[in-house]
């Protein structure tokens, strides 16, 4: 296991594919989803609903992987994240699906005057 200062692409991917398999699992999925529900759509809902589930998981996950379980590891793994995302595709991909879980899909409109 590579400490979390000279953490590889590979192993970013592997961490991140663990986090997704596990928030899509049987005994999360359904969870997220009845929280999903309870939070309709209304953002600060999902933020006080599923969102700390999202980050329970991932702090879970990543300490199995030599970053802190506190408030300051989950902030080095995502920086690192951010980091990774600009030069890997697979990176921001995975990234993008555990984001996907706690902040729905924004649609921009192309009709909105922006000329002021």
């Amino acid at each position: 296991m590579a400490s979390p200062q000279n953490i590889s692409v590979e192993q970013m991917r592997a961490i991140l594919d663990e986090i997704v398999n596990t928030l899509e699992s049987p005994e999360y999925s359904s969870k997220l989803d009845e929280a999903k529900e309870a939070a309709g759509n209304e953002m600060l809902k999902m933020m006080q609903l599923v969102f700390p589930m999202v980050v329970q998981i991932k702090m879970e996950t990543i300490k199995r992987h030599g970053f802190t379980s506190s408030r300051e590891g989950i902030v080095q793994f995502t920086q690192m994240v951010r980091e990774l995302e600009s030069v890997d595709g697979e990176v921001a991909r995975l990234h993008s699906l555990i984001r996907n879980h706690y902040l729905p899909p924004v649609s921009i409109s192309s009709t909105v005057d922006t000329s002021l």
